[in-house]
């Protein structure tokens, strides 16, 4: 249910399509209140979920590879490995670094978690002025869940999943640390994507993780009642007046 508390009529459905018309239903016909303060954080909160998306489908085509820290690179023209993760060179504009990723793809391997981060940033980045997002976004420090403060995360317990969502696929009986489970961007249509899986539907993404448990383990990995959403909220605060 979407409800706008300063009484601004909720828009009609008609008026979307594609990606956002099934964002939009999603709020509308979810059995808990999606609250905005305004119109114009309604539109913007399903722009961003729809950036959230385009950009996971990006680096889903992109040829940067998964690898945890130790055989891990970034271009070392944009960013510095430091014992934290990767820390943005001096003089290079955050916005930069962020579309460099996905201009040079081959030139980067991370794990799944740093991947939700990138994706996070480049949603940002295309839902707001890019001389907001250079102000916002200064000496980027991205591994793991290292990310700047203004992004706003916002992870809660439940299964009331919005397209642009990012659940977790938890796999007990893990082999290697890294595949402790599979951090995924709800895309829609039953569908998610995570970095070095790939886009699968719910049953797929569990399938894939039972091959990467310890040799005759029995448990299965599952998806976990937990999302993660920015804070449309305050980010509204950079976009541009948004009409629909």
């Amino acid at each position: 249910m979407i409800v706008i508390t300063n009484y601004e009529p909720i828009p009609n459905i008609n008026r979307f399509q594609g990606v956002q018309r099934e964002i939009f239903l999603a709020l509308e016909n979810s059995p808990f209140p999606h609250q905005y303060e305004s119109l114009h954080v309604l539109l913007f909160d399903i722009q961003l979920r729809e950036n959230i998306i385009k950009a996971a489908r990006l680096l889903n085509g992109s040829q940067a590879k998964f690898a945890p820290f130790t055989t891990s690179k970034f271009n070392p023209q944009v960013w510095t490995k430091i014992i934290y993760g990767y820390l943005l060179n001096p003089y290079v504009l955050p916005s930069d670094s962020i579309r460099d990723i996905f201009k040079n793809s081959k030139e980067y391997a991370f794990e799944c978690s740093t991947a939700i981060i990138i994706i996070y940033y480049k949603a940002v980045l295309d839902s707001i002025p890019t001389s907001y997002f250079n102000t916002l976004f200064q000496r980027l420090l991205v591994w793991d869940w290292n990310y700047d403060h203004d992004l706003g995360i916002i992870t809660k317990e439940g299964r009331d999943f919005i397209p642009g969502d990012v659940v977790y696929f938890y796999n007990p009986d893990y082999g290697h640390p890294v595949w402790r489970g599979e951090n995924a961007v709800y895309l829609g249509g039953g569908l998610y994507f995570g970095h070095g899986i790939g886009i699968q539907t719910e049953e797929g993404m569990v399938k894939a993780l039972n091959t990467l448990r310890r040799p005759y383990s029995t448990q299965n990995a599952y998806l976990i009642s937990q999302h993660s959403r920015l804070d449309a909220h305050y980010l509204s605060r950079f976009a541009k007046p948004l009409f629909v």
